[in-house]
């Protein structure tokens, strides 16, 4: 029987196949970031034909402050709630589960999208947005950015989600206070330890369990490594999953740190594979390994070799949603 259409179990949530399609940006919300007829029929229509049994959403901002670009989608306010539960209806009606991505993007923000200075864990630039120094948050807003991160779970599971994923990753912002090439604070935040770099980061799951219940299921995805000089590193990445882990993190999806979602010098299927197989080997909850897969025939060999418990799909899918008929 193959692996990728067995069952497989995130805290308490069953998912019928091990099959993901991860947050892809699509970028056609209205401006207030209200999720759109066209969105609807995007999310329904991959839900029908790729044979998926999870489909992440693509990153919706907390807060507006966190508003990464034009056409995102917000889990910012109450009013963003009856769109999200039609699209939740569709998806569900096909048979597939669905989290919301949660994301800030901090200082990769600007200042025409958000109407203010953009923050970060320090006034560094960002390496693709150079135009605006970013401020360095403080303890204050460290907290509240937390919090807002927990009230958008809380609508998440109001609109029917069956979880959430917190991003940091692809440097956004709790992917900058992880990469010492962002962070360079001096205080409990600051890149002195992966516990340290790694502080916001429980006090969002924290934020979450509190806001939308201790069964509520919640994937981390983590930008694990940098692969670059003076970035995030493997032994990095194995620690911070142990401490995700062991503060409520029911699913570990490993990608791309401040370089986003590429390895340099790396294509083939499953190119992460060398941090989920060193975090799979430590972790107790299932890991979703993504990156460079286009058929099901790399997805079942990787979950063969022991690569990682669940496979994401994900350009293959953005760009065809027969992609499991016309590549299997």
């Amino acid at each position: 029987m193959s692996c990728l259409f067995t069952p497989v179990t995130l805290g308490h949530l069953t998912l019928k196949n091990r099959l993901v399609m991860p947050p892809m940006a699509t970028g056609k919300a209205d401006e207030a970031g209200r999720v759109t007829p066209e969105i609807c029929d995007y999310y329904q229509e991959r839900a029908r034909y790729s044979k998926i049994g999870l489909i992440i959403t693509e990153h919706s901002f907390v807060c507006r402050q966190g508003k990464a670009h034009p056409g995102q989608t917000s889990m910012a306010e109450d009013a963003d709630l009856a769109a999200w539960h039609r699209l939740t209806d569709l998806v569900h009606g096909e048979g597939v589960r669905l989290f919301a991505q949660l994301s800030h993007a901090g200082s990769a923000a600007t200042s025409a999208v958000i109407g203010q200075v953009p923050v970060g864990p320090s006034a560094v630039f960002h390496p693709k947005q150079t135009r605006e120094r970013p401020e360095a948050m403080t303890v204050e807003q460290i907290h509240a950015v937390a919090q807002a991160f927990g009230e958008a779970a809380r609508r998440a599971r109001e609109a029917g989600f069956d979880g959430v994923e917190i991003h940091s990753a692809h440097g956004y912002l709790l992917n900058q206070f992880y990469s010492p090439l962002a962070n360079r604070r001096e205080d409990e935040y600051g890149p002195q330890s992966v516990e340290n770099r790694t502080r916001f980061h429980r006090e969002v799951l924290q934020a979450v369990r509190r806001e939308a219940g201790e069964d509520y299921p919640v994937s981390v995805r983590l930008g694990g490594c940098d692969d670059q000089e003076g970035g995030s590193t493997l032994e990095d990445c194995v620690e911070a999953c142990r401490i995700l882990e062991q503060n409520g993190a029911d699913l570990l999806h490993l990608t791309g740190g401040m370089n986003g979602f590429v390895r340099p010098g790396h294509r083939e299927p499953g190119y992460f594979r060398e941090m989920s197989l060193a975090v799979k080997a430590q972790a107790a909850v299932p890991v979703l390994l993504t990156g460079g897969v286009t058929t099901l025939a790399q997805a079942e060999e990787l979950l063969e070799q022991g690569c990682a418990d669940l496979i994401g799909v994900g350009r293959a899918i953005f760009r065809n949603p027969h992609w499991a008929d016309d590549n299997g």
